[in-house]
């Protein structure tokens, strides 16, 4: 961009900006989008500048790969359930370290080189993110039950970007692995949140899913079973619209879909007109 594209790109801001100004905004960052360092880095730049700019930013992610990795480096085999990850006592365990541990921190860290004021916190602490078994044939993958957002808030109103790794528990001490869009959704409705997005390895809903120039820019919540119905949600993509649809059910106003590939598409998609992937009401 030119000085003069900047600008004007700061004036299509200023209505946004106004508009987000002291809400609060999830996002979920996860998967196969987090892999890359350098847009990793991006990322948190782009968090930073959305924190600066006096939105409520709130990072909830995954961390399936990094899961994964250590598993094999135990000697121990990565099992899935329909697409969900089967988790025993022991991987419960594990899930916790990754997570709440190697993710969590190395997020905080680099939020905190990139000028922002981040604090690490998973499900356990406060309790806030009680849960119970989702299915006995995953084992302890977790269904949340109850949400305390205080936690939350109380690092919001202190000027922090809380990072939350979801590691859920209940009141036996047990440990459960909660799915990161599942619990953003949840964690942005008990906190009334503004809008939630979710970053993810793909540009948002396509009518055609090989054809990237068939990317739908805005669903309605009444059209999901129409879509599913035609194969346009399909697979994959069909528990993530669920996501969709449970935070809207939950009262956040717009839910996104975009593309964590992409440099700045979450400035992208909240600041501008055009956006940059699919948005839900």
């Amino acid at each position: 961009m030119d000085q003069i594209e900047q600008a004007e790109f700061l004036i299509e801001a200023i209505p946004y900006i106004k508009k987000y100004f002291n809400k609060i905004l999830v996002v979920k960052y996860g998967g196969n989008a987090m892999i890359d360092e350098k847009l990793k880095s991006s990322v948190m730049r782009d968090l930073v500048a959305l924190r600066l700019l006096g939105i409520k930013v709130v990072l909830v992610h995954g961390g399936g790969p990094e899961i994964s990795d250590t598993l094999k480096k135990m000697g121990k085999e990565s099992k899935f359930v329909n697409g969900l990850r089967y988790t025993d006592e022991e991987t419960a365990e594990i899930v916790r370290m990754v997570l709440a541990g190697k993710v969590n921190k190395s997020l905080v860290d680099l939020l905190e080189r990139n000028e922002g004021k981040a604090i690490g916190i998973c499900g356990q602490d406060g309790h806030f993110l009680q849960c119970e078994k989702q299915d006995e044939a995953l084992g302890f993958v977790g269904k949340v039950t109850r949400i305390d957002p205080q936690i939350i808030i109380d690092l919001l109103d202190k000027g922090y970007i809380p990072v939350i790794s979801t590691v859920g528990c209940d009141d036996d001490g047990n440990i459960y692995n909660v799915n990161a869009d599942t619990a953003a959704a949840a964690i942005a409705g008990a906190l009334d949140a503004e809008g939630l997005i979710l970053m993810t390895d793909i540009k948002g809903l396509m009518e055609n899913k090989d054809d990237p120039d068939s990317l739908i820019k805005k669903v309605y919540v009444s059209d999901i079973p129409a879509l599913i119905k035609q194969g346009i949600i399909s697979g994959g993509m069909i528990p993530k619209i669920e996501c969709c649809k449970e935070a809207i059910r939950r009262g956040v106003k717009k839910v996104f879909i975009t593309d964590g590939r992409v440099s700045h598409s979450i400035l992208v998609e909240i600041l501008s007109d055009e956006g940059s992937g699919t948005m839900f009401l």
